[in-house]
C-alpha cells in the first residue's frame, strides 16, 4: 500500500515537474523572441491611399488641398494630438500648416571638460500634403493621384505620428504637415519665418520625407550646406546616424529595404557657388527641406530614385520597364498614380518603404543629440568621457582665473 501510494506521488511530482517544465521552455521562447522591426502594419499605407484618391487633385490652396489637409487634421486629433493649424499666405486663398508638438525632457549637454549644462534641442518632421497637378489639368493626368509625391510621406509622417503618442524623448518633436509646397515651398517658409532665432538655433536636424514609394531604391541625403567648407560632418552627422539605424537592426534582412547614399561621385558644381563639389551623400532634388538648409540647419531628406549611372543627365526615379513612359520619371507625371503603381510594383513595397522610414527617423530620435545625456539619463548616473584630460582642464581654468584677475587689474 506504502509502496503504491508512493510511486503515485512519484508519478504526480514527476507530472508536474514536466508541465513547470514546458512552461518554463516556453516562457524562455518568448523571452528570446526578438521583435522585428519596422512592423507598424498597413495603417500609414491605408492613409496615404484614402489622402491620394479622396483627394487626387490638391494644388496649393485648392479646395482639394484643403480637404486634405483636414483629413490630416482630423486623424491626429483621432490619435489624440492638439493640432495647431497655422495659416500660409496666399492673397486671400487658404493653406495651412498642421503642427503638433511633443515637449521633450531635455539634455544635460557636456562641454569639452566634462561640465554639463541643461539644454533643450528641437527635431522637426516634416512631409507636405499638397500635389502639384490641378483640377484644370485632370484631362491629361485621368489616373493621377499623387501617391508618390506625396501621399506616401503623409503616410510615413502618420506612421511617426501614431507611433511617437504618449511616448518621451529628450528631443522637443515638432511634427509638420506642410501645405502650400508646390508654391516654392511656402508652407515649410511660413513655418520657419514663425521660428524665433532661439528656436532656430534649437532644431538640431530637420527629417524631409517626399516620395518614397515609386523610385526603384530608398536614398536618405543631406543637405547642400554640407558641401561647405568645414560643414561636411557636422552637417551630415544626422544622416550618419539614419543609416546607422538601418544598419544597426538589420533593415535590409529583416524588411528587403535597404538605405542607400547617393554615391554617383560625379563631380560639378551641386549648390551653384563656382566651385566643383563631389556628387555624394546630397542631391539636387529639392523639397521642404531646402528651406531649412538655406537657414543652416543640418537635415535628411528621404526619397526613392536610382543615382546608379555615370551622367546626371541619365538619372531616373526608376528602370522599371513599365514605367518608362516618361524617361523614368513618376512624380508630377500621369503615372503617379496609386492604380498604375500598384500594377507595376510590389504589392507591399507602399506599405514597407513607409514603415522603414518611420522606424529610421523614430530611432535616430531617440539616438538623441552629440555630447548630449538625456536629463533622465544623467539624473541615473549617466556620464560621458570629457574630451579633454584633467589636467588640461586644470591649466585651462589656472590660464582663465589669472585673465581675469588681470582684466579685474586693468579696470582698479
Amino acid at each position: 500500500m506504502n509502496k503504491r501510494t508512493h510511486t503515485k506521488g512519484l508519478r504526480i511530482i514527476s507530472l508536474l515537474m514536466s508541465v513547470w517544465m514546458a512552461v518554463a521552455v516556453s516562457s524562455c521562447g518568448k523571452k528570446k523572441e526578438k521583435q522585428k522591426p519596422a512592423q507598424y502594419g498597413s495603417y500609414g499605407a491605408d492613409f496615404s491611399l484614402e489622402l491620394a484618391q479622396t483627394f487626387p487633385y490638391r494644388s496649393a490652396f485648392s479646395a482639394g488641398e484643403q480637404g486634405a489637409g483636414l483629413m490630416i487634421k482630423n486623424e491626429l486629433e483621432t490619435i489624440g494630438y492638439e493640432v495647431e493649424a497655422q495659416k500660409i499666405p496666399g492673397n486671400g486663398q487658404e493653406s495651412y500648416n498642421y503642427i503638433v508638438r511633443i515637449p521633450g525632457e531635455g539634455f544635460m549637454q557636456r562641454d569639452s571638460f566634462g561640465e554639463y549644462n541643461e539644454t533643450h534641442k528641437t527635431v522637426v518632421i516634416g512631409a507636405h500634403y499638397d500635389a502639384p497637378i490641378t483640377y484644370d489639368q485632370r484631362a491629361y493626368y485621368p489616373k493621377y493621384d499623387g501617391i508618390q509625391n506625396n501621399a506616401c510621406g503623409v503616410g510615413a509622417l502618420m506612421t511617426i505620428a501614431k507611433e511617437m503618442f504618449g511616448k518621451s524623448y529628450a528631443y522637443d518633436v515638432v511634427i509638420v504637415a506642410f501645405g502650400a509646397s508646390s508654391s516654392n515651398y511656402l508652407g515649410a517658409e511660413t513655418f520657419i519665418q514663425s521660428l524665433s532665432a532661439k528656436e532656430k538655433k534649437s532644431i538640431d536636424c530637420m527629417y524631409c520625407i517626399e516620395s518614397i514609394y515609386a523610385g526603384d531604391k530608398l536614398y536618405a541625403h543631406a543637405g547642400l550646406t554640407s558641401l561647405l567648407e568645414g560643414n561636411k560632418y557636422s552637417f551630415r552627422r544626422k544622416l550618419y546616424e539614419a543609416y546607422d539605424v538601418a544598419y544597426e537592426n538589420s533593415l535590409y534582412s529583416t524588411t528587403g529595404v535597404d538605405l542607400y547614399y547617393n554615391m554617383s561621385l560625379l563631380n560639378f558644381d551641386v549648390n551653384g557657388d563656382t566651385i566643383n563639389d563631389e556628387y555624394r551623400e546630397v542631391t539636387k532634388v529639392r523639397s521642404d527641406y531646402t528651406v531649412f538648409d538655406n537657414q543652416n540647419i543640418p537635415v535628411v531628406f528621404f526619397e526613392s530614385s536610382d543615382y546608379n549611372f555615370s551622367k546626371l543627365a541619365d538619372m531616373k526615379e526608376t528602370k522599371n520597364l513599365t514605367l518608362q513612359d516618361y524617361n523614368g520619371a513618376v512624380r508630377d507625371t500621369p503615372l503617379d498614380s496609386s492604380e498604375l503603381l500598384k500594377e507595376a510594383l510590389d504589392e507591399k513595397r507602399l506599405e514597407t518603404r513607409i514603415n522603414v522610414v518611420s522606424f529610421i527617423t523614430i530611432k535616430a530620435v531617440e539616438k538623441g543629440s552629440k555630447d548630449c545625456v538625456p536629463i533622465s539619463k544623467y539624473k541615473e548616473g549617466e556620464r560621458l568621457e570629457p574630451t579633454v584630460s584633467p589636467k588640461k582642464k586644470e591649466e585651462k581654468m589656472a590660464s582663465l582665473a589669472e585673465s581675469k584677475q588681470k582684466e579685474e587689474e586693468k579696470g582698479d
